[in-house]
């Protein structure tokens, strides 16, 4: 499979991010780790053994801990940098080190959009759970930064005569919910929330995704620097066309939250066609039943 992403570049810019730390650029991480809590809450049962995969910080394992519903963490990362002191594998990306149905949950925030293999790594997340266990995950989906992604195509195509990819493409929420269906998860849920975040210019949003190591890492990204003239040219049309009447802009993020459970012959099942005892033209018809 051709990759899409250079995965080995997104580290080493989550790596220097980490190393040169911007305090409040985690906010997407620190509202994801808030989300999952709020999830975790809804699920009415407790877990044994629950993983958390290629978070890159803490926040994913310190909720599982504080939400008391795994009895043992286990965090994954692709570099022990992202570990600092705290125990954890370090493992390769868009790989799931632990034996087959050997986990009850597993949880990953804010990492999957950066991998090539999106099926396959829902596939090796599936094969680690047990019977009735749980994944919870949260990616970058489409709309992230469509704004930007205008922006500076438009300004490309005015200054070169031509553009090239500079954002990262985004998964749709209906793809997502597909991708675990494939993967064999049953009762497959995804759903996205759209953050809305708002700069006084869009250098202002190029240092925050420099802050949380999220500048492109396309494998065919443009090779061409971003020129003085580029770059004020794209910030122009950015404020022109996605200004608020203060004159600051927005910029998009949509998080797509996905959850399935490995099947089990406990959980709920669709009835079979035919097998209903009223037929719907019947409700239709009377209002008693309505």
């Amino acid at each position: 499979m051709q990759p899409i992403i250079d995965t080995s570049l997104w580290l080493a810019r989550k790596r220097r991010a980490l190393a040169h730390s911007v305090g409040g650029a985690d906010f997407l991480m620190r509202r994801a780790a808030d989300d999952l809590a709020d999830r975790l809450g809804a699920v009415e049962r407790s877990f044994g053994k629950a993983a958390a995969l290629f978070c890159q910080t803490p926040a994913a394992a310190d909720v599982l801990a504080e939400s008391g519903k795994a009895a043992e963490i286990a965090r994954v990362e692709a570099d022990a940098a992202f570990l600092a002191d705290r125990v954890g594998l370090v493992a390769p990306m868009e790989t799931v080190p632990f034996e087959a149905e050997s986990l009850d949950l597993v949880v990953s925030l804010l990492s999957l959009q950066a991998m090539n293999d999106i099926p396959g790594m829902l596939a090796q997340i599936r094969r680690a759970l047990r019977p009735d266990g749980l994944f919870l995950g949260a990616l970058a989906g489409a709309g992230t930064l469509s704004e930007l992604r205008e922006s500076l195509l438009a300004a490309e195509t005015e200054l070169y005569g031509g553009a090239s990819p500079r954002v990262i493409p985004f998964t749709d929420v209906r793809d997502a919910g597909a991708l675990l269906q494939r993967a064999g998860l049953a009762l497959p849920v995804a759903d996205v929330e759209t953050v809305t975040v708002r700069y006084d210019t869009m250098f202002d949003l190029l240092a925050d995704l420099r802050a949380m190591g999220e500048t492109s890492a396309l494998v065919d990204r443009s090779r061409r620097p971003g020129t003085r003239k580029f770059l004020a040219r794209a910030a122009e049309i950015y404020a022109e066309r996605f200004s608020d009447p203060d004159g600051r802009i927005r910029a998009s993020f949509s998080i797509v939250w996905l959850s399935g459970w490995a099947p089990d012959a406990s959980q709920q099942k669709p009835l079979k066609p035919g097998s209903a005892k009223v037929s719907l033209k019947t409700i239709l018809e009377d209002p008693q039943r309505r």
